[in-house]
């Protein structure tokens, strides 16, 4: 990651440097059974990028293998059981430190909850039939464009996932619509298939993006007739928020739920000069969804941003 790209990610987001590697350390230039799960991938159709191959140091020895996926997207399969060192071979303690980044309010980002891909219409299907075949996942979760629609923009997107059902990837495509989606718009800018967003989980969403906000970081906007909508289906609902609903509309959050539980999530602008990539937080209490019941008020608000970018 390029230094100032790594700046911003610690000062607005709240990361830590983690590890260096470049030419003052020298360079110039997922689990205990990374290969066998590589060889198992590539007998099932993936394309090698990289057959298995091993990095060592003083810390230990990691073995890697890289296969290719969607697009110009690839999956590195990771053995880190014979590795002590705090990254990977190579990388060492950052030479520099942030001293501002002391003096900051610092966020609760726990874990990736999930990785969203775009891909253009019609290779969703084949897409997760990629997975299925070839890493053995399985699909947990499905919408079309009529749950996912919008006045003028809609897409479709079917979530897989491994065994444990702890790696978590939905992937969407674009339906037809009036205008130009935003699926379809990011296909565009990015050149066919990529990550969309990936998503980061918290247990504590309301002191997590207060301290994203202190920190500089800026989300889509949500309009106020948002959450006077949310009271009165809460009313009608067996669901009781925990949060104070208040807390949630100063901050933008938004609230998806059904009869068993709800999630709480908010989505930052674009983190790249390219309408791509960007972020999410989001909070879990009995709710494996991803949202659906919000996408009418993001799309709103992404409808919003796309005309300011003339893309429409």
């Amino acid at each position: 990651m390029q230094p100032m790209a790594a700046s911003h990610y610690c000062v607005r987001l709240g990361f830590e440097p983690l590890a260096y590697k470049g030419l003052e350390t020298g360079s110039r230039e997922v689990v205990g059974y990374a290969v066998k799960q590589n060889k198992r991938a590539v007998e099932r159709g993936a394309i090698a990028i990289r057959e298995p191959f091993s990095e060592s140091d003083e810390h230990g020895t990691v073995r890697k293998a890289i296969i290719q996926t969607y697009g110009d997207t690839i999956h590195t399969l990771i053995d880190r059981s014979q590795y002590k060192g705090d990254f990977l071979p190579g990388f060492r303690k950052p030479l520099l430190l942030d001293s501002l980044l002391p003096k900051l309010p610092v966020p609760e980002l726990l874990s990736i909850d999930h990785v969203v891909a775009n891909v253009p219409d019609p290779e969703m299907m084949p897409t997760i039939e990629w997975y299925e075949k070839t890493l053995s996942f399985h699909r947990i979760w499905s919408v079309d464009e009529l749950q996912l629609n919008h006045e003028l923009s809609a897409f479709r997107s079917v979530m897989v996932a491994n065994y444990d059902e702890n790696i978590k990837l939905p992937i969407n495509e674009p339906a037809p619509g009036k205008r130009k989606s935003l699926i379809q718009e990011y296909i565009d800018f990015y050149d066919g298939s990529g990550v969309q967003h990936i998503a980061m989980l918290t247990t504590n969403i309301i002191d997590t993006i207060s301290r994203l906000r202190e920190r500089g970081q800026h989300f889509l906007q949500v309009p106020d007739s948002y959450y006077d909508n949310l009271r009165e289906r809460l009313k009608k609902s067996p669901v009781r928020i925990e949060e104070d609903l208040s807390q949630l509309q100063k901050l933008k959050i938004l609230v998806d739920f059904d009869d068993k539980g709800y999630l709480l999530q908010i989505f930052t602008d674009m983190m790249q000069d390219r309408p791509t990539l960007f972020l999410e937080v989001i909070q879990r209490h009995n709710h494996q969804g991803f949202g659906a019941g919000n996408v009418k008020t993001l799309l709103d608000s992404i409808v919003l941003e796309q005309e300011k970018r003339g893309n429409l």
